[in-house]
């Protein structure tokens, strides 16, 4: 599958844009603050339904406008139309001429994986930074695992709204109990027979980045030991004096092991970035093992902040996503794009939300 064409209307610095892509490596580059970013950030929107900067919607409208449009199409084995629509007031997401009613019923249509400073913060940033980069994958790949988050993240919200109470409804507390419990259980088990095989990509990806010098190791750090019911019945007293569920999957890790110690305290800013862009390799190649091509690739100003060796060990997944005729598209300043990818490639200049063919 690649992105045939792209239509943005208002989105960031972008008052207009019509541009169509073939298949292959696309290099976006100019000056910085110019929209190359943003050009990727709408590709990922069309992937996921949010930007991967974490910002909202109202912060991707272009300035003293009311909504942003992103519209494209893409072409796999048959041919599909995206058409998105935000604004404070209204939101419209089409698939094919008909709007999608569940979230389920578009996720998938895109597949693309990022890879940005950002990345750093599922090293060095907060649990839930890692929790969420399961569970991208996993709605990714699995039917009804998002289906199955929603209902969770529901269920916690109305329980943290009881125990918040000064005397809470002890039947609708022990409802919700029993509702996170099984719940709970559908998401905790599939992220413990993801980690294995994630987990050796993973470890490959960064030996081949950094030259096979460290040892990358991940392990699932679950807050439920053995029984969640059990556990959040014992747990009882604790979560009336904080007011908030403290056992499920919402409290979960994804632990980052360098050389068996924690990657977050214990690593160097580069080992760090290493980490960073070897879980992002092996979420493509899960992507790729599943649907047996490349997801898209969108690579901003990364590889100008590695070294060459570290350049080096990206080239692979590179070439993969060029054999197989999916795409990926880089941004880079003219003075930072590696030099080192001697491959036919269509070269764009962005200048000011504008986008033109190189020459």
């Amino acid at each position: 599958m690649h992105l045939a064409h792209l239509r943005l209307r208002d989105f960031r610095n972008y008052p207009r844009l019509d541009v169509d892509f073939i298949p292959g490596f696309h290099l976006l580059a100019g000056p910085n603050a110019q929209g190359k970013t943003n050009l990727l950030e709408a590709i990922y929107l069309l992937a996921t339904l949010r930007s991967f900067r974490g910002v909202g919607g109202a912060q991707m409208i272009r300035h003293g406008q009311k909504g942003y449009f992103v519209g494209a199409t893409l072409v796999g084995q048959t041919e599909q139309t995206v058409k998105m629509y935000w604004s404070i007031r209204e939101r419209n997401l089409a698939l094919n001429g008909q709007p999608v009613r569940k979230l389920t019923d578009y996720w998938g249509t895109v597949r693309a994986v990022v890879f940005c400073t950002e990345d750093l913060l599922l090293v060095k940033g907060p649990a839930r930074t890692r929790r969420r980069f399961l569970d991208l994958l996993l709605a990714q790949t699995q039917p009804g695992y998002l289906p199955t988050l929603q209902r969770y993240a529901q269920a916690l919200r109305s329980r943290n709204a009881l125990l918040k109470q000064p005397a809470p409804d002890e039947t609708a507390l022990e409802g919700f109990t029993r509702e996170l419990a099984r719940l709970g259980a559908q998401i905790i088990q599939p992220r413990l027979d993801l980690l294995p095989r994630l987990a050796a990509l993973a470890q490959s990806a960064y030996r081949r980045i950094a030259a096979d010098t460290e040892n990358l190791r991940l392990e699932y750090q679950p807050s439920v030991k053995q029984d969640m019911a059990v556990e959040l019945a014992q747990a009882r007293a604790r979560e009336r004096q904080y007011r908030l569920t403290l056992i499920g999957p919402h409290r979960d890790d994804l632990q980052l092991l360098l050389n068996d110690r924690p990657a977050g305290p214990f690593a160097s800013e580069g080992q760090k970035r290493t980490v960073a862009i070897a879980l992002k390799m092996a979420q493509a190649e899960y992507l790729t093992s599943l649907h047996g091509s490349p997801p898209i690739l969108l690579i901003d100003d990364v590889m100008g902040e590695l070294d060459r060796q570290r350049r080096a060990g990206l080239l692979p997944l590179l070439e993969e996503a060029h054999q197989a005729r999916s795409q990926v598209f880089m941004t880079c300043t003219e003075q930072n794009w590696p030099r080192e990818l001697g491959r036919a490639l269509q070269g764009w200049q962005v200048h000011e939300g504008t986008l033109s063919p190189a020459a």
